[in-house]
């Protein structure tokens, strides 16, 4: 409990001090964000912009787990560290892509096969380490299984009859990465994405990781141990740690918030995007609640699900009669609010307030399972 809340008060003051370090450095610099020709009028005004911040965010979450933990006492444990490896691997991925933004001052950075190559990469270092050295109670970090509250009956490794012997075991290697791949992928790509407004993306992460930190740390509580072998119990590893990274990562965020609200002074950027994204996805893996992300992370959901509508629409009737048309005015679908003449301010707490209700839900239905016992 101590390191947990050591984690996230250091994480909120590392970022208080590193972010305007970051401003003024990028100001010096002259890396300032691109905008896209084809955004909101308004957008233009900030361009020019400290980008890039989310370096400032992911140093104050690795620093202040590592010094938590160590004035605890303790080692970091296997879980976080991946937890904190996803975070800085498609960290590194988004500075490239930033950092060919501001290097040419244009909207487009890394293409689209590239970025998605990159977190491929990533996570398939993540998922084969998640299933490696199991503790005294047989569980390693993640499981084949797919979890909602907790690890179903479903095992993907078990697809293909037990018959098919080596074929029907690299079935359900494909498989587990495959649904790695999805949960990564798309949950980094839905923070990126949402990621367009000052401090939407940031807000919403703060609550949505902060339910990882309450989850983790009911976990904890609620562990199948030898002194706790109740129906409802929780077999998850290391779970308080899973809190513990959580907070850290909240405690940056809060920090970052500081500077990034309306008017931000500078902004994530796909260096904070997509590597705080990848965090999220790695704690919805690692805690056995990967269904139950898309509730807890649902505004994420809902902005990425209005680009794919959009585009796959337009498409289709561009084909189908020739008049392409669009659902919304523009995606994803902050934009559409804007253009509907709502001020930003404006989208941005009414998103954050969409966001709020759907963490809300998702803690509320992780707590009924667990007074009605496993779904599984």
């Amino acid at each position: 409990m101590r390191a947990l809340l050591l984690a996230g008060l250091l994480g909120l003051v590392f970022a208080l001090v590193f972010t305007p370090t970051l401003i003024w450095f990028f100001k010096r610099l002259g890396w300032g964000q691109p905008i896209r020709v084809d955004g909101p009028d308004s957008h233009q005004t900030k361009r020019g912009k400290p980008t890039m911040g989310g370096i400032a965010i992911i140093l104050s979450s690795v620093g202040s787990y590592f010094i938590a933990k160590a004035y605890n006492g303790e080692s970091p444990t296997q879980s976080a560290m991946l937890v904190l490896f996803m975070m800085v691997g498609l960290g590194l991925v988004g500075f490239l892509d930033d950092f060919l933004k501001v290097r040419s001052q244009k909207s487009a950075g890394l293409s689209g096969i590239l970025k998605i190559a990159g977190q491929v990469v990533v996570a398939t270092i993540f998922a084969w380490a998640s299933l490696q050295n199991k503790d005294v109670f047989g569980l390693t970090p993640a499981s084949t299984k797919v979890s909602l509250f907790r690890d179903t009956g479903f095992d993907l490794m078990q697809l293909a009859p037990k018959s098919w012997g080596e074929i029907g075991i690299w079935i359900g290697i494909a498989a587990f990465l495959f649904w790695i791949y999805l949960l990564v992928v798309s949950t980094s790509n839905g923070v990126n994405i949402t990621d367009g407004l000052d401090g939407l993306a940031t807000g919403s992460l703060i609550m949505s990781i902060g339910a990882f930190a309450v989850i983790g740390f009911w976990k904890f509580n609620q562990a199948c141990d030898i002194t706790n072998i109740a129906a409802n119990c929780y077999e998850t590893r290391d779970p308080l740690d899973l809190a513990v990274v959580a907070a850290a990562i909240v405690g940056a965020l809060i920090g970052f918030l500081w500077f990034n609200t309306n008017p931000a002074q500078i902004i994530m950027g796909d260096s904070g995007s997509l590597g705080i994204g990848g965090a999220l996805a790695a704690l919805a893996i690692l805690s056995r609640t990967e269904i139950l992300l898309v509730l807890v992370g649902g505004i994420f959901a809902l902005e990425a699900g209005s680009v794919i509508l959009q585009r796959s629409v337009y498409k289709i009737t561009k084909w189908t009669t020739g008049k392409p048309r669009r659902i919304i005015l523009m995606s994803p679908v902050h934009h559409h609010f804007e253009l509907k003449g709502w001020n930003e301010v404006t989208v941005v707490v009414r998103f954050w307030i969409i966001c709020g209700l759907l963490v809300m839900a998702g803690i509320g239905l992780f707590y009924v399972e667990w007074i009605y016992g496993s779904v599984a």
